[in-house]
């Protein structure tokens, strides 16, 4: 049976590759329920809770930090272990670590260490996620239809975190507190279920033939046309380059994800908290359409090379946060037009960075590896934004905060040239 057939209609191949993006994408949704609670119930903490924002602060600092670490450990282990294990794993050990949250933070500050404990458990146990789910669909699926399947899968981090945050506000008020982080771990469980009937790790564990043939091109045979997979060595240097320019792109969605609420009530003082919070998630709605856009782009416009894509929505990235550093003080619609706009150009490469690059830029058995070390690379971003945002806004105000993400975009238009220019020049299939 060839790779063809078997993903024709309705023949098993398709079938089970349904499953696997079901599967996988409702995994990394569900890692979101376990993960954006805490941000919802931080009013709550306090202001009933006698939490301060110092310790507020330090609490997700752990979390973030653990994430971090966590993602170069998960590319170590997917070396010796299956995906499948690693995110049955990390999924089990995350639930848990929300019980545990749940169950102790009701005692305020004198939880704070308990807290601490349970954030790093679960940060660890966070960072299987996405390079599992990444390694896994490396298995199922073909270079030349990455772009559209990923902007598709990729929607689960958009929608598994508007739709975590909704759960979590739900449960705070009709449950309670902690509730809101026991009620995440039963959606995860269900999902746990789910995914260890369904997610397999790649085709012939279900009698299929491999969908992924993939056939290396040795560095001497690179002045041909046929575009190559580079030998490891030369993978890994590269992969260290799209982690680094992975955290111009982190450092970009999680400081709009963090401090856009507060920097719009801060700009326009007649906006209450609430309608500030509601207008700032344009940057998440318009920002889920980037994602479809940058797949399609670089499937059917530029033949499945994506740092074309990458480059250009870098170049629209910039611009946009310079008309927003311009002009999004003056005027509201302005403000929440070009937050929009930031997220569609930014979430493209993002995506395409983290997911389909990085099953393109090595063999389908790596990609588990290559993808935790560009995440955890990127994930360098969330730490220092937060710091480096907060002492901004502090001490110079927000039209700093504004220039700073000017400069960060500026980096990644280099960068993102840099890497365009290298894959041609060496015929990458990137």
């Amino acid at each position: 049976m060839t790779a063809d057939s078997q993903a024709s209609a309705n023949s098993p191949g398709k079938i089970w590759r349904i499953k696997i993006f079901t599967a996988t994408w409702l995994s990394y949704a569900g890692f979101y329920f376990c993960r954006k609670a805490f941000g919802i119930v931080k009013p709550e903490l306090k202001n009933t809770y006698s939490f301060d924002d110092l310790e507020l602060a330090q609490i997700w600092s752990a979390y973030l930090v653990a994430y971090m670490l966590g993602q170069f450990l998960a590319s170590q282990l997917g070396r010796r272990y299956a995906c499948r294990v690693l995110l049955l794993v990390g999924m089990g050990v995350s639930l848990l670590a929300n019980i545990g949250i749940g169950a102790v933070i009701g005692a305020g500050p004198q939880a704070y260490w308990a807290l601490i404990a349970f954030m790093i458990i679960n940060g660890f146990a966070q960072a299987t996620g996405w390079p599992g789910n990444v390694g896994l669909l490396a298995k199922w699926t073909r270079h030349s239809e990455r772009g559209r399947l990923m902007a598709w899968w990729g929607t689960c981090y958009q929608i598994g975190s508007i739709l975590a945050k909704h759960f979590a506000a739900i449960m705070l008020s009709l449950l309670g507190l902690s509730w809101s982080f026991w009620g995440a771990s039963l959606v995860l469980l269900g999902i746990w279920l789910l995914f260890y009937f369904w997610g397999k790790e790649e085709p012939e564990d279900v009698g299929l033939s491999p969908f992924v043939e993939e056939v290396p091109v040795s560095a001497e045979d690179a002045g041909g046309e046929q575009d190559r997979i580079p030998p490891w060595n030369e993978a890994l240097r590269i992969v260290w380059a799209m982690g680094l320019l992975y955290f111009c792109f982190k450092f970009l969605r999680y400081a709009l994800d963090s401090w856009s609420p507060m920097l719009l009530q801060e700009s326009f003082p007649d906006l209450d908290v609430a309608t500030a919070g509601h207008l700032s998630t344009a940057f998440d709605w318009i920002g889920f359409l980037g994602v479809i856009a940058a797949g399609y782009l670089s499937d059917k416009v530029f033949k499945s090379y994506r740092t074309p894509v990458i480059f250009w929505m870098s170049v629209g990235t910039l611009i946009c946060t310079f008309l927003l550093y311009v002009f999004g003080g003056t005027n509201l619609v302005l403000f929440v037009a070009f937050l929009g706009l930031i997220g569609f150009m930014m979430m493209g490469p993002d995506s395409l960075l983290s997911g389909t690059a990085a099953m393109d830029v090595s063999s389908k058995e790596m990609a588990v590896v290559v993808t935790g070390i560009i995440n955890g690379l990127g994930s360098i971003g969330p730490v220092v934004q937060e710091l480096v945002i907060g002492y901004l806004k502090t001490k110079y105000g927000p039209e700093m905060v504004f220039l700073l993400l000017v400069f960060i975009a500026a980096l990644a238009v280099v960068g993102t040239g840099v890497l365009w220019r290298y894959a041609r020049r060496h015929r990458l299939a990137l």
